[in-house]
């Protein structure tokens, strides 16, 4: 019986076994064609970790303890008066970081009245800490955040007051220079308070700007974006309320650029006119070649990149290259990242050779300037693993990939989302390399760390799971595909709700696994759910995926044997195809081969050939005379002929197709099923050589047939000799009468 094309047949369905990765701080499910991210959030994606900075220092443990400890000191809270003992322990603290321990400087401590516990304070929300470890390090390379940077003047002649504030501003500062972020904003805030209690002549309008500037900057490192915008947008209006001058505006300006750049871009272009703002002011302050220009055409770069202007982005990763170069020297790791955006931007580009220089060039610079174990390594490793993956040399992705995977591992522990994204593409290239038990195991243990490190039903997620279940289909294992389609249509409902078109994708994979199962009623009732939705959200038939799902439900109504309303769905597909994509279309092609199929199971054999050869002129015209489609259709042609009698029309395609396969096998002396297929071939042309009597021609194919098959064939792989009744032959054949 000839069988409608399905998915394991004509592949009506591609399977998307890679990730495709999306630049934007919001991944999409599904197709993320871009491949890398420049946002720095804790589900960055793949190949565009975008460095930005100045300023590149090795963040210590936010845990990690610095001597003198002041967590334990204890202030008066109802004066702003600080002992003379406190004031040279914070001083020494700033200077030096090791002089004192925590007990000798609690001792300078005046603990009348109302008191404060610092020790307190900094051990609140801890989950902050916990939560850090799927953060991603944001501003490890300064993206223009880290303005202020100056102690202030502590010094007699200035009020107990002032001399407090600065005193813990300074604290501050130096616990943000040792990567202590949440001291530092806990310095910070005391600071604040205190300068909150001071009368209004005791204030200093700069001093004011600095502390909310550090505070925002602390809060940027701790992943907490909200709390830093509400900083820098109290900066700023400090700034304009003062008139302190567009200098400060602009470091302002670029600090919320950033943060909205790392929030999820729905308007680019608004971001990027902060930034060309800001550049503007820098340059015209400043001039055109200073370390500010640099790091605003970098963060501009990102943008663009963002937008798929990458030209665009290229030229200004040029111009900050060279300030950096300039200003930096060649050494500088604010170089090394600009050469790295460089790469990713060839990258997306399509210029490989190009892409793997800049790579190798930031290598080369950061052994220099980071540690062997350090996460941007890792990063490097997998996206020079992607070059290599896609130029198809696998066995050094895989290399370049287990790098990554064992640098990432000891750089941000075992369960941080960048390690899924290793794991994913280690599973997608033993994939191609059709190692499916391996492929298999890196797609679950990605799987696994991503359900840990991710929120439920996060698109990384439920993508994974559909690359477990790719792999259950591929193996035959429908049952184990299902279920795993089941929890992607449940993650799908939760996230974007039971009428989405995610929802509707879902379901027809479980309705194609039903298929699959030959449960057709269940597989019918779930591919009308999914119509049902694709029209209430497209309002039209015209549409590609409608087209599909009526293809698919024309399978089914083909497996129940109800035949003509099989053909009416199979005709609507083809009407939505053709309009949409023209008559020569693949996917047009695809439509006629089932409807052919279902006129040569109703009997209707005219039907069937007119549109197998309607079929195989759209197959040759797409996939050239080789593929292994264009040997489908060709084959089924042969036998509508032979059981018509035709013989030698029958034998006319039997024998073009056994000329292709015999040149495919050829050119893969390897491959077992090109050998197999030409055995099959032999075996049909035999038959019609039995059915016309020609016995030598008959037992050279036999013999042949028979050698194949004890030298490649699998266990149910047999020569099966088939024919006619002489009496049946006669009747159906006349030229063979006289012999029968």
């Amino acid at each position: 019986m000839a069988t409608p094309s399905s998915t394991t047949q004509k592949q009506t369905e591609k399977r998307t076994m890679k990730r495709q990765l999306c630049n934007s701080s919001n991944d999409g499910p599904d197709e993320r064609r871009k491949r890398s991210r420049s946002s720095s959030s804790a589900a960055d994606e793949d190949r565009h970790e975008t460095m930005n900075g100045e300023h590149a220092t090795t963040t210590p443990d936010e845990g990690e303890e610095q001597k003198p400890d002041l967590q334990s000191v204890s202030l008066n809270g109802s004066s702003l008066e600080v002992s003379p003992k406190t004031e040279r322990a914070l001083i020494a603290f700033c200077k030096e970081g090791a002089l004192l321990g925590e007990d000798e400087l609690a001792q300078g401590i005046d603990n009348n009245s109302t008191t404060t516990t610092i020790s307190r304070v900094l051990q609140q929300d801890k989950s902050d800490q916990d939560s850090r470890q799927y953060i991603h390090q944001q501003g490890e390379y300064d993206e223009g955040m880290r303005v202020f940077t100056a102690a202030l003047p502590v010094d007699n002649q200035v009020n107990q007051s002032t001399k407090s504030i600065s005193l813990f501003y300074n604290v501050g500062l130096s616990h943000f220079s040792r990567g202590q972020h949440m001291q530092a904003r806990r310095w910070f805030e005391l600071a604040l308070e205190r300068m909150d209690k001071a009368t209004n002549d005791e204030k200093d309008t700069m001093t004011l700007l600095y502390l909310h500037h550090n505070l925002g900057n602390c809060n940027y490192h701790l992943g907490q974006n909200e709390k830093a915008m509400a900083e820098y947008r109290q900066a700023l209006e400090i700034v304009r309320y003062h008139n302190l001058g567009t200098n400060h505006e602009a470091a302002c300006l670029n600090c919320i650029a950033v943060l909205l750049f790392h929030g999820g871009l729905t308007k680019p272009g608004q971001v990027l006119g902060l930034f060309e703002h800001t550049l503007a002011v820098y340059r015209s302050i400043k001039g055109d070649k200073s370390r500010e220009v640099a790091t605003i055409l970098n963060n501009i770069g990102r943008i663009y990149y963002l937008e798929s202007k990458y030209k665009e982005a290229l030229e200004v990763y040029a111009e900050a290259l060279e300030i950096r170069k300039e200003l930096l020297g060649q050494d500088s790791i604010d170089v090394a990242a600009t050469i790295c955006n460089t790469g990713q931007t060839y990258h997306q580009l399509g210029e490989l050779d190009k892409a793997m220089e800049c790579y190798q060039n930031f290598l080369s610079l950061a052994s220099n300037l980071l540690t062997s174990k350090h996460r941007d390594i890792a990063i490097i490793y997998k996206c020079m693993g992607e070059i290599y993956h896609e130029k198809k040399d696998l066995e050094h992705a895989r290399g370049m990939y287990e790098k990554a995977l064992t640098i990432g591992k000891t750089a941000l522990g075992s369960h941080h989302p960048e390690l899924a994204s290793t794991l994913n593409k280690l599973g997608n290239l033993y994939f191609e390399m059709g190692d499916l038990d391996t492929a298999l195991r890196y797609y679950n243990e990605g799987l696994k760390v991503e359900q840990q490190s991710l929120e439920k039903g996060h698109p990384h997620t439920i993508i994974t799971l559909m690359n477990v279940a790719q792999i259950h289909r591929q193996r035959g294992n429908f049952a184990s595909a299902l279920s795993t389609y089941v929890q992607v249509h449940s993650l799908q409902v939760e996230s974007c709700g039971p009428n989405s078109l995610e929802a509707a994708n879902a379901m027809s994979n479980i309705a194609l696994m039903e298929y699959q199962m030959e449960s057709f009623d269940s597989s019918f009732e779930s591919f009308q759910e999914a119509l049902r939705i694709q029209r209430d959200s497209y309002g039209s038939d015209d549409h590609l995926e409608i087209a599909a799902t009526l293809n698919l439900i024309g399978l089914v109504l083909f497996g129940k044997k109800v035949y003509e309303l099989a053909k009416g769905c199979f005709r609507d597909s083809l009407r939505i195809r053709q309009k949409l994509l023209g008559v020569d279309h693949r996917e047009v092609g695809i439509v006629w081969y089932n409807i052919a199929s279902t006129y040569l199971e109703t009997g209707d054999d005219d039907q069937a050939i007119k549109y197998y050869k309607e079929t195989l002129r759209v197959e040759r015209l797409n996939l050239g005379g080789k593929h292994q489609d264009v040997l489908l259709t060709l084959q089924h042609l042969g036998l509508v002929h032979q059981q018509r009698g035709e013989l030698d029309l029958g034998l006319k395609y039997f024998t073009k197709a056994l000329e292709i396969e015999r040149q495919r096998s050829r050119e893969d002396a390897t491959a077992t099923s090109s050998h197999i297929a030409v055995g099959k071939l032999l075996n049909l042309i035999g038959n019609i050589h039995l059915q016309q009597a020609n016995i030598a021609d008959m037992m050279e194919c036999y013999s042949e047939a028979s050698r194949i098959y004890r030298d490649w064939a699998q266990p149910n792989d047999t020569l099966v000799i088939a024919g006619y009744n002489f009496y049946g032959l006669a009747k159906l054949h006349p030229p063979n009468a006289a012999i029968a």
